[in-house]
């Protein structure tokens, strides 16, 4: 069976953002969007209220994903739209949604309130425990937010996409990390600029490097990262690759260099411990701070 690229969707502006991400993602893959809607049972007392019956409570949650459907097949002919609902706890759902999926959109944010499932710490928990790569969209992005302003200055859809920005470890790559982004950026013929963050040795203070010292260290990192990266410029020999080795603290260097991304792909370790978000502090710190979409990608 084909996989879909799934949606997580409620009736928010994040939620609507990621739809349009989601279908025109899925126009590049060849692969159709699946809108999917989880609802928590509403309790007893709430179901029976006269204002808000258990008819009213479901009439309401199926027509979010139809009515998103046929808007979406209206602004994206030829991706096919499907639609599904299910019951159940969100986290849950989704995390199992996401790895059936070619990928899981969420938006980043969320509302409260019955059929709203977005909230922060249900996004946190599914891109914690999904195999499969999550990406999250921000409420009002829009696709000319991933493409290089016209020749006027004005920013239109129509024109190339802006550079997929990727974070490595070169101490420790991830072949699934590297193949996300460097099949991503080629599906948008855009460049594809990957960051290596790195720092003087642990017991170093600040200084303590002279220039040359510093500058042959310098070196071997951006030597590190041209190794890491060989094999995959050999495999995707069209795709222009730019290599950023900068000295600084991960995050902070990664952020930097994704001020102007179309996508941004980062990396989640799998971690075995039954507790905690095991997300990282460089993802972290991108979630919160990057305004392109972000992919989080899972690795061992």
């Amino acid at each position: 069976m084909t996989r879909a690229i799934t949606v997580g969707l409620d009736d928010s502006a994040e939620s609507r953002a990621a739809a349009e991400w989601a279908a025109r993602e899925a126009r590049l893959r060849h692969l159709p969007v699946r809108l999917l809607h989880v609802s928590e049972s509403a309790p007893a007392h709430v179901a029976q209220a006269p204002l808000l019956g258990a008819e009213t409570v479901q009439d309401w949650t199926e027509h979010i994903p139809l009515a998103s459907a046929e808007g979406l097949r209206l602004r994206h002919p030829g991706v096919e739209v499907l639609t599904d609902r299910v019951t159940g706890k969100p986290a849950d759902a989704l995390t199992e949604a996401a790895d059936a999926a070619e990928m899981l959109v969420l938006g980043s944010r969320g509302f409260t309130g019955i059929g709203g499932f977005m909230m922060s710490s249900v996004s946190l928990s599914v891109l914690a425990h999904a195999s499969h790569p999550v990406v999250l969209v921000r409420a009002g992005e829009q696709a000319s937010d991933e493409h290089k302003s016209d020749p006027a200055g004005v920013p239109s859809a129509a024109t190339l996409f802006r550079p997929v920005v990727v974070g490595i470890d070169t101490a420790d790559p991830s072949e699934d990390l590297l193949e996300f982004a460097f099949d991503a950026a080629a599906r948008r013929g855009a460049s594809l600029r990957v960051v290596h963050g790195w720092v003087e040795p642990p017991g170093s203070f600040p200084g303590a490097y002279g220039d040359t010292e510093l500058g042959s260290l310098a070196r071997q990192q951006a030597t590190a990262l041209t190794n890491v990266l060989r094999p995959w410029r050999q495999k995707f020999p069209d795709l222009e690759v730019i290599e950023a080795s900068r000295c600084g603290r991960a995050a902070q260097v990664l952020l930097d260099a994704s001020r102007e991304a179309s996508l941004v792909v980062v990396g989640r370790r799998i971690r075995t411990r039954p507790v905690g978000t095991h997300i990282g502090h460089v993802t972290h710190a991108v979630l919160h701070h990057v305004a392109a979409p972000v992919a989080v990608i899972a690795h061992t």
